[in-house]
């Protein structure tokens, strides 16, 4: 029978068509949306999953443009820029950490955009008017330091951008925290120059030798107990700003306090043991390059050595949550994480 069946399909698929048979095509009802089949003439609505799913695979949008922003990773790869040409690469999460300490890859973050209602709103200003000016703090370096109008002997803050360089969102920050009393200077590891984009950013971070910034750091020291004599000393940075507040504990003993916001760690306990004053850690939960499971080593390590430590993980946050100019910001993780960061200071430095 089945023999029969295909002798006879064969013999019809061998006769002539007829031209009006021959003109005429079959249309179907249905057409794809997605992963999905519907009739013709309803709407196809695209949700979230269904866009991922069906975008151009990694690869090719990277063959197809340089710019990170431009850039999906699929299959649950991470988005990260390589260190030295600034090309896109997506990764898996696992790797980010690891490919981030090793100096091949960076964050890969939104352009900045100044942003003043942001800043004005979640980080609240102190009781004192502030004055403030540009200062050379070093030969041929120049910071910005803010301090409350008054006379007094206040405690003196180091300030440390992140990878944007000593921008206005800096300078806002350390007004704001001389507000509540402290003479702040807000270091320029770029020596004047500012990145808006993310490769921009890169090539700054790759133009400087990072040894050089402990000397940088250690001279705006320097000059706060000379000029100032603060009672206390503490230091403050985000992102690559706060892996540099913890460098600058690490290779420098007159500090009083530490504060780190998602910055690059170091969780070895030999190195942590030079460190005899209270540290402060500010992480977000979504940030691969710094990763939970690296903080929570870091907060061990301080434990074992009996430092004084309060680390804190904003949950269903990503890296530079506190940047109140990019796409990341985060406003009531943010509050929250200046309210600890006054606390803390007032209790360690005043």
């Amino acid at each position: 029978m089945r023999a029969l069946s295909i002798i006879v399909i064969l013999v019809v698929l061998m006769i002539p068509l007829s031209p009006a048979f021959a003109s005429w095509h079959w249309s179907s009802p249905w057409e794809v949306c997605g992963t999905q089949v519907i009739k013709k003439g309803e709407k196809c609505d695209l949700g979230l999953e269904s866009k991922k799913e069906i975008s151009k695979p990694s690869l090719k949008q990277i063959q197809e443009t340089t710019k990170s922003s431009n850039i999906t990773c699929t299959n649950g790869l991470e988005l990260v820029m390589k260190l030295s040409n600034g090309k896109p690469a997506c990764v898996k999460p696992s790797s980010v950490e690891k490919l981030i300490q090793r100096g091949w890859a960076i964050h890969v973050l939104p352009d900045y955009e100044k942003n003043e209602n942001n800043n004005s709103v979640v980080f609240t200003t102190g009781s004192f008017e502030v004055d403030n000016k540009v200062v050379q703090y070093s030969d041929g370096t120049n910071g910005y330091l803010s301090k409350p109008s008054v006379e007094g002997n206040f405690p003196g803050i180091i300030m440390i951008h992140e990878w944007w360089g000593l921008n206005d969102n800096i300078k806002e920050m350390a007004e704001k925290l001389a507000s509540h009393g402290y003479v702040v200077l807000a270091v320029d590891l770029y020596e004047g120059q500012i990145g808006t984009t993310p490769e921009e950013a890169r090539q700054l971070v790759n133009s400087f030798d990072r040894t050089e910034w402990i000397s940088n750091m250690d001279s705006a020291l320097s000059y706060l107990d000379e000029q100032y004599s603060p009672t206390n000393m503490g230091s403050i940075g985000w992102c690559l700003g706060g892996g540099q507040s913890l460098q600058l504990a690490l290779n420098n003993d007159e500090m009083d306090a530490t504060v780190i916001y998602y910055g690059s760690l170091v969780t070895d306990s030999e190195e942590l043991s030079s460190i005899d004053w209270p540290v402060l850690g500010i992480f977000a939960e979504l940030d691969q390059g710094i990763p939970p499971e690296q903080v929570n080593e870091f907060e061990a390590a301080l434990n074992e050595l009996e430092i004084p430590n309060e680390i804190h993980m904003y949950s269903d946050v990503n890296h530079a949550f506190a940047n109140p100019s990019g796409e990341r910001y985060a406003p009531d993780a943010s509050m929250d994480a200046w309210q600890k960061t006054l606390e803390f200071f007032e209790r360690n430095l005043k």
